[in-house]
């Protein structure tokens, strides 16, 4: 039987759900959305939106139109889908999802429509900045034209508790926001939700936590792990002491070694900055990388592993030692950057909520 060189992406979706659930008590009495942008975090928005809404949650966010045009169909009409960025000008309006308001201009073309406002605290990307914040409240006319579901703003530090920009992005969201009486609020996202009281509002918007990222960095992970990636040996070889492998010469062999060549690189997200500082798993193992990353093939010294054959099993993505949180510390990034980096030549796999 033909070996398939294609690696598969495996989600728990029963996984995603307990970790919205587990979130949802946190925050209780406020509800609790789903970001599912970036195609679920590379996961799959539509089947992770499906199980999330089956479970009882009514809210998602996405970045883009596009996003949510696709989300819209995969689950349906019923759920609020809000759109991040909000609508370029001429966007259809008419697609059964909700903008962001971002700028006064979003604020004027969408009089009376159903639309969520953001407000800008801190994090100086999307948002009505102060100055636009004083002339909305100077104009009670044009604050009364809207039609809102929402008042949100976005924290920038929550995953550092103690960085006073949280208690002064939470002062500064509930002076503006008490211009829309009775208006739900919306404030925390993932980390944002370990902050404590002073953080709850009538809707939370966690993202990587629903992942399995860790919302409290350095402490420990609440969130259950929820994907794996899985890749198959192409080839193993036996090289001497000394011998090099992949491009640069850059690793060499300390003794006789086993070394497994597996279908996957930085074409399909595994990045190239893991070069000789991550290691795979196979079982319930660590497997050292060894040599670079490339674009379609990683190595691996499985010198220890004697079994390891053409076929055999690789876990790059969610065993021991590889978790999103440890790849990303391995190479000086984040958990976010390693889930949505996986690649489309990965099949996807789903095991039911």
């Amino acid at each position: 039987m033909a070996i398939s060189a294609r690696g598969v992406v495996t989600v728990d979706l029963a996984a995603v759900v307990a970790n919205w659930r587990l979130l949802h008590d946190r925050h209780a009495p406020g509800a609790v959305a789903g970001v599912v942008k970036a195609d679920g975090y590379g996961l799959g928005a539509g089947p992770v939106a499906r199980a999330l809404y089956a479970a009882g949650c009514g809210h998602f966010f996405v970045a883009q139109l596009g996003e949510g045009m696709a989300l819209r169909a995969a689950i349906g009409p019923g759920p609020m889908i809000a759109v991040l960025n909000g609508f370029a000008p001429g966007a259809d309006e008419d697609a059964g999802l909700m903008p962001v308001l971002n700028t006064l201009g979003d604020v004027a073309r969408h009089r009376g429509r159903p639309a969520i406002l953001h407000l800008d605290t801190g994090m100086a990307r999307l948002g009505l900045d102060a100055r636009e914040q004083a002339r909305l409240a100077e104009d009670a006319e044009l604050r009364n034209s809207l039609n809102l579901r929402f008042v949100m703003t976005h924290l920038a530090c929550a995953d550092e508790p103690a960085h006073p920009l949280n208690a002064l992005q939470a002062a500064r969201f509930a002076e503006t926001a008490a211009l829309f009486p009775g208006i739900p609020r919306s404030l925390a996202n993932s980390s944002g939700l370990f902050l404590g009281q002073g953080f709850a509002s009538d809707l939370a918007r966690p993202g990587c936590a629903l992942y399995g990222i860790n919302p409290q960095p350095g402490g420990p992970n609440p969130m259950r792990p929820v994907m794996r990636l899985d890749v198959p040996v192409l080839q193993v070889r036996e090289i001497g002491t000394g011998d090099t492998v992949g491009y640069g010469a850059s690793w060499g062999a300390p003794r006789p070694s086993r070394i497994a060549t597996v279908a996957a690189g930085y074409a399909d997200g595994y990045l190239r900055s893991l070069s000789g500082r991550a290691s795979a798993a196979i079982g319930d193992r660590p497997v050292p990388l060894v040599g670079r990353v490339s674009m379609d093939l990683i190595t691996l010294d499985v010198t220890e592993f004697p079994d390891v054959v053409q076929g055999t099993q690789v876990t790059l993505i969610g065993g021991p030692g590889c978790s999103p949180d440890e790849l990303a510390a391995a190479c000086g990034t984040i958990g976010y950057e390693i889930l949505t980096s996986l690649g489309p030549r990965y099949a996807r796999a789903y095991l039911p909520a």
